[in-house]
């Protein structure tokens, strides 16, 4: 199986503070981080490479050159090449203008690497969290695409996916190609070994540009090709006050509240 993998380096949530006056972020001497939903998605690649040894993983990221660091880090989990999409005229696109880069970014690679079977995305971006570029990118390639994946496992002629539901997990079955956005699992992703380490070192990573997609339609790129555009941002006024409820359960929680409720003659 040939499966590409699509990541983005993101600053480190954890890490990030808002400017108080501006109300802006701080991204002075905040570390950058592959989005861990990407994380998981390169572990659900490598899970099926661990049942299929032939299966060979791609991992591509848009953003500066910065972002090679990402990727050679993906090279140390699991990933077998890398490519960079990289280019001034890519900057300020929305996640319209994105899939759209990645779209064709994708069919550039497959002429090197061959038909992929499965395009692997993380469900959102940390840093974003717009749920938005993985169904994009399956919309302009035409492919079926199964969401909020868990696990992925390999059969013939497609994949068995175990998805999250709000009641209940539930198995959905997808040819190939397709696309496939996965969630957080119920176990972490594997650490890289030495001798990947050493080896992502010194790995090639191919950077593609514009002028590399014969067919993109500059108009659709950048600002210019984002019709999404942002108003204002700022930071919620946090209000004082309010009870927090901890209990061991959901149910008893609930049990806690109304009790509170029915004692201060609100119902």
């Amino acid at each position: 199986m040939n499966i590409l993998v699509c990541v983005k380096q993101v600053p480190d949530t954890a890490e990030i503070k808002i400017d108080p006056v501006t109300n802006t972020l701080i991204r002075d001497g905040v570390p950058s981080i592959v989005n861990p939903f990407d994380g998981y998605a390169l572990e659900a690649a490598a899970r099926i490479r661990d049942e299929n040894l032939k299966t060979q993983i791609v991992v591509m990221s848009m953003g500066p050159e910065q972002a090679g660091n990402a990727l050679r880090e993906c090279l140390a989990i699991a990933a077998d090449k890398a490519y960079l999409i990289s280019d001034r005229c890519f900057g300020g696109s929305d996640t319209l203008a994105t899939s759209y880069i990645l779209m064709n970014a994708i069919k550039k690679i497959e002429e090197s690497e061959g038909k992929f079977d499965a395009v692997f995305c993380g469900k959102q971006a940390i840093d974003g969290d717009t749920a938005q570029v993985g169904p994009e990118i399956a919309e302009q390639l035409g492919y079926p695409q199964v969401t909020y994946a868990l696990t992925a496992k390999e059969e013939e002629g497609g994949l068995e996916i175990l998805c999250e539901a709000e009641d209940e997990n539930h198995v959905v079955g997808v040819k190939t190609p397709c696309l496939v956005t996965f969630t957080k699992p119920d176990f972490e992703p594997r650490f890289p070994t030495v001798k990947r380490k050493m080896a992502a070192k010194k790995a090639e990573i191919a950077k593609l540009t514009a002028e590399d997609f014969k067919d993109i339609d500059l108009s659709r790129i950048g600002l210019k090709g984002s019709p999404t555009k942002v108003k204002k941002t700022f930071v919620p006024e946090q209000k004082k006050g309010g009870i927090r409820i901890e209990e061991e359960s959901g149910e008893a929680a609930g049990r806690k509240l109304c009790e509170m409720l029915s004692a201060a003659h609100i119902i």
